[in-house]
């Protein structure tokens, strides 16, 4: 990154991912290089190397996979991104999102593909058909074998060791069922033959990739293979009362290989109480929660598993209701003398068609007449009610009315529900009582809401919400009470709201619900802002500071109190309803501090805090200096660069504080660094000496104006081998430091030069294409290449560009580049003077063999200048560029007669040298030294 002619740095973030340790590589898949494969099981390391000023800020995002999720939230620099034993859910695309609020934020993603292979599953079917009458019958066999795996995984299918396939043996058929995509593949064996008896095994591999092994599976099949056969020492439906022990023998009749065999409970697990011994399953002292459907199943992967279910029903009654419908044809709701009346009974019960219902009056049994009829299965209310139908209702039809639910013969106590009919049963009033429509109540308390009812028999009443489609504090969308009061316990304000309370059809009349409303307030303390607040302003200026009521109930500010430092400040009272002002006249130590305003609307308090002051700003420090170490023997210095941030908030910056201490050192004297222009984003500069190779210094840096020191930064320096461009005697930059010796990446082109070795190259590369190794020939040597996969397209260019040299003369580029591949582009190298448009110094073309070979090209820069390498991308995937080995030295070209392999274009007067053999100097002087 380069800053502005007028000093100004402050720059967009820029993000690059890279990961950690060896990726695994399938060589035949041309996938972009934003691909990160990794076996299931392994470690997961990402990183998100950062550059912009101020430094940006990182964040990692995830989606795809098992579901679109945010992963985790960083703010760390450079984060480094691990997964310990990833699973193949947590496979799919991350993104690193870099922003330091310059520009728009850096977006970089990396598709993560989990590599797996499963044990895989042989099953056996067979059919059966009728050939030429009766004369003989055709059996098919068919072997499927089914595996989950990434990538989709190759079957090998064998009878003994002989591999089988079409072409070999015309009894057999290998194929894919539709819509398995690639994890199945069935083998079919077709009109059975005495050889076709054998053992098969079936082989999957996803052929070594992240050095996952083959895995296989083997099955014999006999003139005896049969699918399993089940049968039970029981009825399919089981009823048993609570408390007794249940056995349940699951036995087998058949199946070759012997099948396994498997017992399960829906819609729960196995009960506690329970036990499996082989085949049988024991409950002990069954419970009622025990019910449900028991599922035996025997399973040997030949035909379809064999499965058989028992209900089991444990008995039980629970929930006696009663109802009373004073008109069967519904025109009146009152109980009248001439008219019909139906007294209703139901109870919960299992199994419920197996109770019996009585009904007696006046404490002896009903006796059935034309005017008193019983109804067992009433079509009108819930299955399995009973009802007694009293035909023109008469003066001695008034009594009482027992109604007695019962299991015949079973240990279950009878339930009862008795109904009183007489001229005082009336049908249900209700109402809320006299002050009690609303109720206000503060947050954290107990509130009770209150319906009455009158009427006799008095039902039950149900509560629920009204004004919002929730729950109530229990859970349920309904609460029923007995007497008509609803207990909340610890309230909070989202309960605020309407209730409405309703009379209930069971158990009392059934006729048209009851109901009424009441209103729940919960007062809360206030919501403010803000919660707190830095301020800073230059000395002599004024401040008001305002605190300001978002929520509350009431929404009232009814008290503001005002403090600074803790001392009570005079405030007058504000006609404002919702927020409390207070005014700074002039800024200055005396006035500068915290002032603190405690806002109360008589339910609680809440409170806005304001840090004022003159002091500036802490400075930002620029991590992006090329080549920042210059050694000196046995020291070194370093230049330290950093911007201050907002300096125009408060006066002006006059010097800064240096304090530096080596690690685990004392503190060295502090220094002033004087400062002469301050403007926002303007670029500050002081060298570091005296500093020990290879010692690391922490560096604290404090801004001072007029009003005294301002927030101090902190930052470690790390001695880094310096690399002096250009100099005399020709540094070589080999790209083995992340900072690729100054280099950065162009803005403006289509995409980036990447730095990798034959360690860390991006996994799924295009194969035929690229170098393996860096020139050095060491798999961990570094070198920068660009990838023409996609999503690249042709004539995409990618540019990387020199720091900038502020010298004038002669000068020589030599690197070594490496063109392999039928799609190649073609490789530019550029000049760019200051102020003026870059001129083309070199251009290769086309695929120059498999082979680091090396460029000599002569540059003659008028001003300050940077050298620009340009990757133009070819026709298609296999087009990688590559370089290394950049040098920048003073002087002409070595004049070495050369044989180039390829013809090389070269504008100007360039001149242009190839060394194909890297072994010729080492190797004449090898036998230089023998002759002698």
């Amino acid at each position: 990154m380069l800053c502005s002619e007028a000093g100004k740095c402050n720059s967009p973030a820029q993000a690059q991912i890279i990961h950690a340790g060896q990726a695994c590589v399938v060589k035949e898949d041309n996938i972009s290089e934003r691909v990160y494969t990794i076996r299931e099981g392994d470690t997961l390391v990402l990183q998100c190397l950062v550059t912009g000023h101020p430094r940006p800020q990182v964040r990692w995002t995830k989606t795809a996979g098992s579901a679109s999720d945010k992963f985790q939230e960083t703010s760390v620099f450079n984060e480094t991104l691990r997964i310990e034993k990833i699973q193949r859910l947590q496979g799919g695309r991350y993104y690193c999102k870099a922003e330091n609020g310059v520009g728009v934020p850096a977006i970089r993603s990396i598709r993560v593909d989990v590599q797996y292979l499963d044990e895989p599953v042989l099953t056996v079917h067979q059919t059966i058909s009728d050939v030429r009458g009766s004369f003989y019958q055709e059996k098919t066999v068919f072997l499927r074998c089914t595996v989950n795996s990434n990538p989709p995984a190759r079957f090998i299918w064998r009878r003994g060791s002989e591999t089988l396939s079409h072409s070999q043996d015309n009894g057999v058929d290998i194929y894919e069922p539709l819509y398995t995509q690639g994890e199945t593949k069935v083998l079919k064996l077709k009109n059975l033959r005495p050889q076709d008896y054998a053992s098969y095994t079936c082989q999957v591999s996803v052929r070594n990739v992240c050095g996952i092994p083959d895995k296989s599976i083997t099955f014999a099949l006999t003139n005896t293979t049969a699918p399993p056969s089940l049968k039970l020492s029981v009825n399919e439906t089981l009823v048993i009362n609570p408390g007794d022990n249940i056995t349940i023998q699951c036995s087998l009749t058949g199946g070759d290989p012997l099948p396994r065999v498997i017992w399960s409970h829906s819609p729960s697990p196995m009960p506690r109480n329970s036990l499996i011994q082989g085949s049988n399953l024991t409950i002990w002292s069954i419970r009622v929660e025990d019910s449900g459907y028991y599922n035996c199943t025997a399973i040997n992967n030949v035909g379809n598993p064999a499965k058989k279910t028992v209900n089991l029903l444990v008995r039980s009654m629970r929930n006696a209701t009663f109802q009373i419908t004073p008109d069967v044809i519904k025109e009146s709701e009152t109980i009248q003398l001439g008219q019909d009346l139906k007294l209703s009974c139901h109870v919960d019960a299992v199994p419920q068609e197996k109770v019996f219902y009585f009904w007696y009056k006046n404490g002896k049994l009903a006796k059935l007449s034309d005017r008193l009829v019983i109804i067992r299965n009433d079509p009108e209310l819930p299955p399995v009610t009973s009802s007694l139908e009293i035909i023109d209702l008469r003066f001695t039809d008034y009594g009482t009315y027992l109604c007695v639910a019962s299991f015949q013969g079973a240990p279950i106590p009878d339930l009862s529900v008795e109904v009183n009919i007489s001229s005082e049963t009336v049908p249900p009033t209700i109402m809320v009582p006299k002050g009690q429509s609303t109720v206000t109540v503060r947050e954290g308390s107990r509130a009770e809401l209150q319906c009455e009812v009158r009427g006799k028999p008095k039902p039950p009443i149900i509560w629920s919400r009204v004004d919002k489609e929730a729950p109530m504090p229990s859970g349920a969308m309904t609460v029923e009470t007995s007497d008509g009061k609803l207990h909340l316990e610890r309230v909070t304000r989202e309960m605020s709201g309407t209730y409405k309370c309703q009379t209930a059809r069971y158990n009392g009349f059934n006729i048209r619900s009851r109901e009424a409303l009441v209103q729940l307030n919960v007062q809360f303390p206030p919501v403010v802002e803000p919660v707190f607040q830095d301020i800073r302003q230059a000395v002599g200026r004024s401040v008001t500071l305002r605190c300001t009521m978002l929520k509350g109930s009431p929404m009232k500010v009814a008290t503001a109190v005002w403090r600074f430092n803790g001392s009570l400040l005079t405030v007058p009272p504000a006609e404002q309803q919702d927020y409390s002002e207070y005014k700074v006249d002039s800024l200055s130590r005396e006035t500068s501090g915290s002032y603190e305003c405690s806002i109360s609307n008589d339910v609680g308090v809440a409170t806005c805090l304001f840090q004022v002051s003159g002091k500036a700003y802490n400075p930002e420090f620029y991590y992006d200096t090329p080549n920042p170490t210059r050694k000196q023997s046995k020291n070194y210095s370093y230049v330290l660069q950093w911007t201050q941030k907002e300096p125009d908030a408060v006066d002006p910056i006059l010097s800064y504080r240096l304090d530096v201490r080596q690690m685990n050192q004392r503190d060295l004297p502090p220094k002033s660094i004087s400062v002469r222009k301050m403007e926002k984003g303007m670029l500050q500069e002081h060298l570091l000496t005296d500093l020990k190779v290879p010692q690391s210094y922490e560096v604290r840096l404090t801004p001072i104006t007029r009003f005294g020191t301002g927030d101090m930064a902190t930052r470690m320096i790390h001695y880094l081998e310096p690399i002096s461009y250009p100099n005399p005697v020709g540094n070589t930059c080999h790209f083995e430091d992340e900072k690729i010796c100054g280099y950065t990446q162009d803005t403006i082109d289509n995409f980036d030069w990447i730095r990798q070795s034959s360690l860390t190259h991006d996994p799924k590369r295009s194969a035929n294409t690229g170098p393996t190794m860096d020139f050095s020939g060491t798999p961990e040597g570094y070198y920068m290449f660009i990838e023409a996969s996609a999503p690249r397209v042709k004539d995409d260019k990618a540019r990387l560009i020199s720091p900038m040299y502020n010298m004038t003369a002669r000068f020589c580029v030599s690197f070594y580049y490496h063109m392999y591949g039928k799609h190649i582009g073609s490789l530019n190298l550029l000049v760019h003077v200051k102020n003026k448009q870059p001129t083309q110094a070199l251009s290769i073309k086309g695929d120059q063999g498999n082979l680091w070979q090396q460029a000599h090209v002569p540059i003659n820069p008028a001003g300050p200048f940077q050298i620009i390498f340009e990757g133009v991308r070819g026709t298609g995937s296999e087009g990688d560029i590559a370089i290394d080995d950049v040098t920048l030295k003073k002087g002409d070209c070595p004049r070495r007669p050369t044989a180039p392999n390829k013809a090389v274009a070269l504008p100007g007067n360039g001149a242009v040298t190839h060394h194909k053999s890297f072994l010729c100097g080492p190797l004449l002087f090898f036998l230089y030294v023998l002759l002698r």
